[in-house]
């Protein structure tokens, strides 16, 4: 029997099966009604059917919202992330307003206060860098690695990280480069210790506790939502994220002009870091994962697109570290989203590879049908009814878009309806538009 095995000797599909069940019984959670706990498992089950290429009751809808809330609640980004009793608030008016099949919670919405006190290097964002009227955040890419300092981190990732990346990614962090190596205080834990006698390390170690203090009261606004969305029949596919290898480096080490380079200049170097950082992914996947209740890990995917690298690139650099980390998730019984950022069309015979009903994609500018003719018997496919739509169509228009996408993609099962990116600001009747639709055009029986 599947239950009288240990974890290690079921196979990926038992394990998935044990994760989908928990997901969907969901024994842990204190419905607020008897309708709400069924409400809250027809969701579930219906976007586990389309996950797993089978025919729902309709096709399933995730909203394209993502920071939207704060702006139908009448605030703002920059307001939300300094305040998080209007963070709550946004979100769970949004929760009771909007119908839905799956909910987002507000997981991403930074704490402003917490990126000040850590002098967070990676971002500008409404307020600070960026008017406050903005409505997300800018990357500030950089190299941040050098060109020569691939060894270091093959050698040794977390030393690395500690004493190398983390003092040039967070400003409040900087002492952290006088630590000594981690793995020198073995037998000495002492010498740990006395590294504190220096009051800039001090000085940082306290930040560190300031910034702890302060999250700790953003992640209770935040689990507060997402415990009331789940009580209220609301499911979450989110269980964990990350990044794909390549993207780690050409995004917060490298950057862009310096990944480039090593493409040509030390190729070898740098598959060698991807396959580091490939273990390193899954690791934290995992770890993410057992202490949530979803069932998927969701990567977005910024630089694997058409317009970035050529597909001799792609094929060479990108996929393969991206698809040693999917299977490996596969494995442990995981469901894999990425979010294909731009265009994949030359991208979908590598996608085909990927084993049957394992893993969703969302599609960002990739035509649809195309999408459903090569990888729609293979994945689970969603988007992409386009951000400009959505932001300053009309409602109409909106739910045009839907029922086509639909018809293209939804004949046979293993498609959810999105947007090919989430919006801040949109006519609240444009997101309702695609309920209307699915519910108009997307049933199944």
């Amino acid at each position: 029997m599947m239950e009288e095995k240990k974890w290690a000797e079921l196979t990926p599909e038992e394990k998935r099966e044990v994760r989908m069940k928990k997901w969907i019984e969901a024994e842990d959670v204190e419905f607020a009604s008897t309708e709400s706990k069924k409400a809250y498992q027809e969701r579930a089950t219906r976007l586990m059917k389309a996950l797993m290429l089978q025919e729902p009751d309709r096709v399933p809808v995730q909203l394209p919202a993502g920071n939207y809330p704060a702006y139908y609640a009448g605030g703002s980004i920059h307001k939300v992330m300094y305040d998080y009793d209007e963070l709550r608030r946004a979100w769970l008016k949004f929760l009771y307003d909007f119908d839905m099949d799956t909910y987002r919670g507000p997981n991403l919405v930074h704490s402003g206060k917490v990126l000040e006190i850590i002098d967070y290097k990676l971002y500008k964002w409404p307020g600070h860098g960026l008017a406050e009227n903005v409505a997300g955040y800018q990357f500030i890419e950089g190299e941040y690695m050098m060109a020569d300092e691939y060894d270091a981190l093959i050698k040794d990732p977390s030393d690395f990280a500690l004493r190398v990346l983390i003092p040039r990614h967070i400003g409040a962090f900087k002492p952290f480069k006088k630590l000594v190596r981690p793995a020198s205080v073995m037998g000495l834990p002492i010498g740990f210790v006395a590294q504190a006698t220096n009051p800039d390390v001090r000085a940082a170690l306290q930040a560190m506790i300031d910034a702890g203090v302060e999250m700790e009261k953003w992640q209770e606004a935040v689990n507060a939502c997402n415990k009331e969305a789940q009580a209220a029949g609301f499911p979450s596919m989110r269980g964990g994220m990350g990044v794909a290898p390549f993207d780690t480096l050409g995004d917060a080490l490298r950057g862009t002009q310096g990944i480039i380079l090593d493409m040509y200049r030390q190729p070898d170097k740098l598959h060698e870091a991807m396959d580091k950082v490939a273990d390193i992914t899954i690791d934290n996947a995992l770890a993410m994962t057992d202490d949530a209740t979803g069932i998927m890990v969701s990567f977005p995917l910024h630089k694997g697109d058409d317009t970035f690298m050529s597909d001799e690139q792609f094929e060479t650099f990108y996929w393969p570290s991206l698809k040693k980390v999917i299977l490996a998730l596969i494995e442990e019984g995981l469901m894999v989203m990425c979010f294909a950022e731009g265009r994949y069309e030359r991208r979908l015979e590598a996608l085909s590879e990927l084993p049957k009903g394992w893993t969703m994609w969302q599609f960002d500018q990739t035509d649809m049908a195309n999408v459903k003719r090569v990888i729609g018997d293979v994945c689970c496919i969603s988007g992409n009814v386009p951000s400009s739509l959505i932001s300053k169509g009309t409602p109409q228009a909106v739910k045009e878009r839907c029922r086509q996408l639909i018809e293209t993609c939804g004949k046979g099962g293993g498609y959810i309806l999105t947007g090919g990116a989430a919006v801040a600001e949109t006519n609240p009747e444009n997101l309702r538009a695609f309920m209307e639709a699915a519910k108009e055009y997307g049933t199944y029986k």
